[in-house]
């Protein structure tokens, strides 16, 4: 799995012309999940995201998790996260999953997120959006939990 993790102000997902999803003040993930991936890994970066400290503690410093701050999440399921664009000019997303497993996985990682005491909205699965933010810092991170035996930029 790969999330693009942003730290956010105002956030919605719009469908269709109409607000589907929205957070005042939180973090935007922008989720992928791979091929080989299992309830595992969204398990492990549900519990990762939800600890990290990225937001100001008293001091100005980033010492405080999103439960100190009092945010919430959106969660936005991009496949395209897996593109490849490295031979040629259209990305190949033959690492992404199909549909049908990446929703259930998406699904378990929003659970568990949901698990560690999170309000969490999503946009909508397979559907065109437009998502509006307020990147607060700007703050982004990138962070991926691959199956046993795959590299992974974060274990």
């Amino acid at each position: 799995m790969r999330a693009v993790i942003q730290r956010s102000g105002p956030a919605e997902v719009v469908v269709n012309g109409a607000v589907t999803a929205r957070i005042e003040r939180g973090a935007v993930v922008l989720l992928a999940v791979a091929r080989d991936d299992t309830p595992q890994e969204a398990a492990w970066l549900a519990a990762k995201i939800s600890r990290l400290r990225i937001y100001n503690d008293e001091a100005g410093r980033m010492n405080a998790s999103l439960a100190d701050v009092g945010g919430d999440f959106l969660v936005i399921s991009q496949f395209t996260l897996y593109g490849d664009s490295r031979k040629g000019n259209r990305p190949s997303y033959m690492e992404s999953a199909p549909p049908e497993q990446a929703k259930v996985l998406y699904e378990e990682f929003v659970a568990s997120l949901r698990h560690c005491g999170h309000r969490v909205v999503t946009g909508s699965f397979q559907a065109q959006m437009k998502v509006r933010l307020e990147n607060d810092g700007p703050v982004t991170l990138i962070i991926e939990r691959r199956a046993a035996g795959i590299s992974s930029t974060a274990r």
